[in-house]
């Protein structure tokens, strides 16, 4: 069963039922899943999480679904990683790295589409769709493959050629659109009203939001049930943002964790960087850019939830920075250099951020900080523009060594 009890405009509190509806029909606000707190802590404890299965369904009391016939494809409970390499090139002692390029489809979205997936079968639509950079789309895919629905998925047409392949295998119904994501994006919210089909990311939003707060959920427990100091995220629409403060919140509210001190910091590109605008004028509405960015994935100029990022990186005492794309490949360099993790342009962003904020001592040597990289590099490797220049030897020792400038007493030969 799901201890989801309707969902609840975020501005106004008007209540609605657990239905295919994602805006506030009196005030147009978005609306998110709220729960029964007192049911939930009656069942839920360390030890019946522990129990459950290493992925996003050992949280399934916190989810808006009932997930005893869960559509699953393995998603959740990626690692992380104690980053001592990485720490002592910035000069951070306790920082780890959440990696959710190990996901399914080698991105966080796999968590948020579990969730929208599985209510979307409740709700008895037979098709799927999705506005997409490429990574909500593959998994969009994915998931329609094993729930055996049909898929429709928009992307821009500039998508990576990477992104389309690693959509593609799964056979979905590929629509590129001639414009931005934010083109994308409004052309499916016209498509929601005209096709009875679960848009992941529109009417079924309030479900697809609530997979992503359990990288919260598996942070604080793997770290044995405490909250970092620091969390730091990119963002795109803001969403994933809001979601990791949420379920910092809800483990709080059920005594899982003590009370949360976590100061959230949100990273986006610099040409498309509306939140971090917003943060740094002191302003409380985020004005829509024209994105302009390498960093495709995140390359939203009109956040949905940017307002309430906004507010999450205020309230939680936090911050918001922007990174040049050249910033944001050294930072895709870096952690691959330290730390052995190719991630895409996004997770640069994040590390180029926070070598920022800890050269401006705004993140402090001693603090917990755990960094979220997003999505995996493979598929955008157009983005890496260093050149590659490899040793060319005949394959003869001699050679080798002649070309390498080695000579034989460098490597203890006789």
């Amino acid at each position: 069963m799901t201890y989801a009890i309707g969902l609840r405009c975020r501005k106004c509190g008007r209540e609605y039922p657990l239905q295919a509806i994602h805006i506030c029909d009196f005030c147009l606000s978005p609306l998110e899943v709220s729960y029964d707190y007192k049911a939930i802590s009656k069942v839920i404890s360390r030890d019946t999480i522990a129990r459950g299965p290493t992925t996003i369904w050992r949280y399934r009391h916190l989810l808006p679904v009932n997930s005893g016939e869960a559509t699953d494809i393995g998603t959740g409970f990626t690692p992380l990683v104690k980053a001592d390499n990485l720490g002592e090139e910035i000069g951070l002692e306790k920082l780890y790295i959440k990696n959710d390029c190990l996901n399914p489809t080698y991105s966080f979205k796999d968590r948020a589409v579990s969730v929208a997936v599985n209510k979307a079968k409740e709700l008895n639509f037979d098709t799927v769709a999705c506005a997409s950079t490429g990574n909500l789309a593959a998994s969009v895919a994915a998931y329609a493959a094993k729930a055996k629905m049909k898929a429709y998925v928009f992307v821009p047409a500039g998508v990576e050629a990477g992104k389309l392949t690693g959509i593609a295998v799964y056979k979905p119904i590929i629509v590129t659109v001639d414009g931005s994501y934010d083109d994308v994006n409004r052309l499916c919210a016209e498509l929601s009203h005209r096709y009875s089909w679960g848009f992941i990311n529109v009417n079924l939003r309030p479900y697809y939001a609530e997979g992503s707060k359990t990288i919260s959920y598996e942070i604080c427990e793997q770290l044995g049930w405490q909250a970092p100091d620091c969390i730091l995220a990119p963002a795109g629409s803001g969403l994933l943002f809001t979601r990791l403060w949420k379920g910092l919140q809800e483990l709080s509210t059920l005594d899982l964790i003590g009370p949360v001190n976590t100061h959230m910091f949100v990273l986006q590109a610099q040409g498309s960087s509306p939140i971090v605008h917003a943060f740094e004028a002191g302003n409380l509405h985020v004005h829509p850019v024209k994105a302009n960015t390498i960093v495709s994935s995140i390359a939203i100029g009109n956040p949905a939830d940017g307002y309430y990022a906004l507010m999450t990186a205020r309230g939680s005492g936090g911050g918001a920075v922007s990174v040049t794309d050249d910033e944001a490949i050294e930072g895709v360099l870096l952690l691959a250099q330290t730390e052995g993790i190719f991630a895409e342009a996004a997770g640069g962003v994040v590390i180029a951020g926070l070598k920022k904020l800890v050269s401006a001592g705004v993140i402090e040597k001693h603090h917990l900080t755990v960094a979220v990289i997003t999505g995996a590099g493979p598929r955008t490797q157009e983005t890496i523009t260093h050149p590659i220049k490899p040793f060319t030897v005949w394959p003869s020792v001699e050679s080798f060594e002649e070309v390498l400038g080695f000579r034989t007493i460098d490597i203890g030969g006789i």
